[in-house]
Order: C-alpha cells, then structure tokens, then sequence
C-alpha cells in the first residue's frame, strides 16, 4: 500500500514540477583521460587567482567513498581534489570523471565548521555534479571553538568570506579539470550553512544561480543569546536542572493534546506552532497529585513559560526578534536542554564556547562561564563581533537582479535556531521587496511541522527534495508552488540527506509544503498522504498588500 500511494504521489509531483534532473539524461563532455586532467590540476598554478589565491595540496582519481554512513562505497569515480584558499580557507573538491551534468554545487557546514566532510553531496554526486566543502577557514568540529580566540582574520574568514572565496576556488578548478566552466553553480546549506546561504544571496548575488539555505542562525550572536537563555532557564543556581526528561514528555502530550488539529488533522503534528497558546501552569499538580511525569511543579511549570518566551531583560522587555522555542517541540529540548538517557543537554558547554571565542570582543577565553552572562548590558557588547557575521540584510534587490532563485525551509520544531526570528526576517524581506507576491517570484519559504533542526529524522515530513525544486525553478522556470515533505525511516546522521528517489518501502507518510505565509489545511475526508485532500490559506495578511 505504501509503495502505491508513494509512486501516484511521485507522478503527481512530476506532472507539477517538471521532470527531475535525477531522471534527466546528461551529455556534457568529460576529460578522455581523467587521471592525465587530475593530474594536470595538481600541477597548476591558482595563486593569482584574482580574491582567492589559491594552493591545490592533492588532486587523486579514486571510488567515491560516503562519508556518510547509510551509504558505502559506490561505482562512482571521481576527481578528488584536497586545496586551500590563502590563508587557510580549506576545501575539498569531488568531480566525477563520466557523466558530469555540467554543473557546480556548493555545500554549507554546521556549528563552527572545521571540516570539509561532504555529508550532503552523496544524492547530488549521483546526478552529476561536482561538490565542494569547506572548512571556513580552520580544522575542528562543530563545537569547537578555540581557533577564533582573538583572531580577526579567522572570525572574518568563518562570517563573510570562505563560502565566497571557495567558490571561486571551486569553479576555477572544475573549469581546469573539464576544460569548461560549469553552466550552471548553486548551494546548498543549513544551520550556519543557512546562514552562509543567506548571506551569499544578500553579498555576492552572483556566485550562485540558486541556492537552498535552512535554519539559518542569521544573527549568529543573537542565536547564541537564545539559545544560552534557554540553557539557563531550565537551571537552578547549584546547576542542577528543573525540568527533566518525564517533564518534557509531559508538555510535549499537553501540547499535542490542545493543539494537534490546528492543521485540521490529528496526526502528532501541529501545523502552526504560533497558533497554540498553551500555558504550562495547566499542568500545575493540584493538591494530593504528584509523581514525574503527570503533572508539573510550580517552579517546573515557570521554566518551561520562560524556555517558551525566550529572551527578556531584567524589566520584561523582549532581546531580538527570536522568541523562544515553540509548542510542540519539547521532546526535542532532551539532549539540546535536558540530559537524555544517551546524551548531556550539549548546547551548555556549546553556548558558552560561543561567547568564549566568537561573540565579544575581545574574547573573554576559557575562564567566562554563563554565569557572567548580563542579559541587561550583554546583548549590545555582542554588536561588535556581529558585523563580521550577520547576514539579516533584507534588501534582495540585487540577488534578485542576477536572476537568483533562493528556497528557506525552517522547522517548527528547531531547538537550535528557533523559528521565529526566520519568520520574522522573512516577512522583512517581503515588505523590503514589494510584499509576498513580488519575493515569492524569487524567493520562497517554507515552515515545516515536526521538523528539527536541518533533519531528516524528526516527527515531521522533513525529508524534501529542495535541490530538485531549485533545479526546476532555475532551468526551467518552474517555481516551487508546492513542495512534498516525506517522513522517512532515515538511517544516516540527522544533518544529512537522503539520495533520491527515496525507498518507497522506508516512507512512513508524506504532507504538502505551501510558500510561506500559506499554510497546508487537511479537507477532513481522503488519504492524507495525497496532496489533493489539503487546501492552502493563508493565515496572516501579506506585508504590504504584496
């Protein structure tokens, strides 16, 4: 049955979109002898290449090779080339040596970088692309942040310029190695690959003819102000926590229970989680009630109101646009928030890392805690810093000016970058560019229930084909007018994409995705698996009359 309703659902899609370049055949001219071309890139010289001076370290023809473990080795070779941008902006590059599509696809990383690994590339490789990573500009992991202690150029290379000077780097090399340019370049990024998104539209419109950015931490000090205060509210002065794992549980039913049918379906998903206006003093434990996870305390009931409304001074005014985290998301608060059976919340030592090294300036170092944090007179310090990162321009006149498509997806389940502050800064732009209906001829986002942060395994239909949608809208100027987000028993790590077409068998359901502000309604009768059996409205007045 699965399998039925999944292939009619394709069919559906394709007859809306286009055909697929997945399902596209390829023609374009690739090296006779890709050991002789990969050798040739090795030995060329990139160093003057005009704003990115660039070094090549190895250039190797070998099996592509996943770094992704749901998928192992594969038939497909590829150029692999190891380089870097002065000073040291690493990447790598994989090219494939048959069945070049002819284009270019750059990806984001996460957290604070430091890696060039391709977790995402393994789906555009098999359609022909060559894909580039980049470390942005130093060696770690994603919550490391050491490297930027007091370093101006490392801080300025991880907020404004590797993803720019990569690509220039990246298309220099492929043209070296196919003896042609690629026709056609796009990105791919989310978290601060979103960020790095964004800001490539809104800085260099013309690196990138389409571009897919998600859960973008557009302010990224900011973020880390929201994401501290949702630490701290859920942490009593001896650093033992308040809420806990039955307590999560607990709101996550109260919360479903009260609002499950906002989108008109009762399926564990709620469609807007701005809609549900839940008060946790609703569980208070009224006299003679007690046990875990059957109702809450007074002083749990007032840290869960606070993780909700994020970020306040001491006098009650609200810090940024970001709110806090939503209704509907607190199973996902376990490992972020409160310690899990697997794992420690993480964003504790994670946040404060982030204040260490990147946020002030100069950076406190390894001593500052988030006790020191002052929400009062912190936020404003952080301004210093945040010029080198933000990326929360609305003015898109120029990207849209260079003929740019740009998809945003943010999930209304994120616990790392909440979703209200991409709400907010999209209905920014749309009043900046003329209302939604002049952004949407570019520029299109979608807010997905149940989706967590950048993933392919939470509770929502969180696996979508953006890059398809994009490919379509740039090639054959078929926009987006609906996506379809699948939920998929997904093996690999939560940041990485599936390789589509998905297995049939591994869909569990699938949901239509309107352009934001419209929103997926269910009629009440049919298979809620066919996007036939949803309408769209459009819950909100668009900026502007746009």
């Amino acid at each position: 049955m699965a399998v039925r309703w999944f292939a009619a659902l394709v069919a559906a899609t394709l007859a809306l979109a286009g055909t697929p370049a997945w399902a596209r055949p390829n023609s374009i001219p690739v090296p006779a002898d890709p050991a002789k071309a990969c050798a040739a890139v090795k030995a060329a010289d990139f160093s003057q290449l005009l704003d990115a001076p660039t070094g090549i370290i190895t250039a190797t023809v070998l099996p592509f090779r996943s770094d992704n473990h749901e998928y192992g080795p594969t038939n497909i070779e590829i150029c692999e080339v190891i380089g870097f941008v002065a000073p040291t902006i690493g990447f790598k590059l994989i090219m494939p040596t048959k069945g070049w599509n002819g284009k270019y696809l750059q990806g984001g990383c996460g957290g604070g970088c430091g890696t060039t690994k391709l977790f995402w590339c393994d789906d555009p490789l098999r359609r022909g692309y060559a894909c580039l990573g980049s470390d942005m500009g130093h060696q770690g992991n994603v919550g490391d942040w050491r490297w930027a202690w007091n370093n101006i150029q490392l801080q300025g290379d991880f907020g404004f310029r590797s993803t720019h000077v990569a690509s220039l780097a990246g298309k220099a090399v492929v043209a070296a190695f196919y003896g042609r340019p690629a026709r056609l370049s796009y990105y791919w990024g989310c978290s601060t690959g979103g960020r790095q998104a964004y800001h490539e539209a809104e800085f260099y419109p013309a690196d990138f003819a389409g571009i897919v950015g998600g859960s973008p931490p557009l302010n990224e000090t900011g973020s880390a102000v929201q994401i501290a205060w949702t630490v701290k509210a859920n942490l009593r002065a001896d650093g033992s926590e308040i809420l806990g794992v039955p307590e999560a549980q607990l709101l996550h039913r109260a919360v479903v229970d009260l609002c499950d049918m906002n989108d008109g379906i009762k399926d564990g998903l709620i469609g807007d989680a701005r809609a549900c206006r839940f008060n946790p003093a609703t569980i208070i434990c009224k006299a003679g009630q007690s046990g875990r996870g059957t109702c809450l305390t007074a002083e749990q009931a007032e840290a869960a109101r606070r993780m909700y409304a994020g970020p306040h001074d001491s006098k009650g005014k609200a810090i940024g646009y970001y709110g806090g985290v939503m209704p509907g998301s607190e199973i996902n608060w376990v490992g972020d928030y409160i310690d899990g059976p697997t794992r420690k919340a993480q964003y504790r030592a994670f946040i404060a890392n982030v204040f260490r090294y990147i946020g002030f300036n100069p950076g406190p170092g390894p001593n500052w805690t988030l006790n020191d944090l002052d929400f009062d007179r912190d936020p404003a310090r952080l301004q210093i810093n945040e010029a080198l990162y933000r990326a929360d321009n609305p003015d898109f006149r120029l990207f849209r000016a260079a003929g740019g498509k740009f998809i945003s997806f943010q999930g209304w389940s994120d616990t790392s970058i909440v979703p209200l502050g991409t709400v907010d800064f999209y209905e920014t732009v749309a009043r900046t560019m003329g209302g939604y209906a002049r952004t949407k001829d570019f520029f299109r986002f979608y807010a997905v229930p149940g989706m967590r942060h950048c993933s392919a395994d939470g509770d929502g239909a969180d696996n979508i084909d953006t890059l398809t949608a994009l490919e379509n809208w740039v090639e054959q100027g078929s926009a987006p007018d609906m996506l379809i987000g699948y939920n998929f028993d997904w093996h690999g790590p939560a940041t990485a994409a599936p390789v589509w077409p998905l297995d049939p068998a591994r869909v569990r359901f699938a949901r239509p995705l309107f352009p934001y502000p419209e929103q997926a309604i269910y009629r009440g009768s049919g298979d809620a698996n066919d996007p036939k059996n949803w309408r769209r409205v459009t819950p909100r007045p668009s900026p502007d009359n746009g």
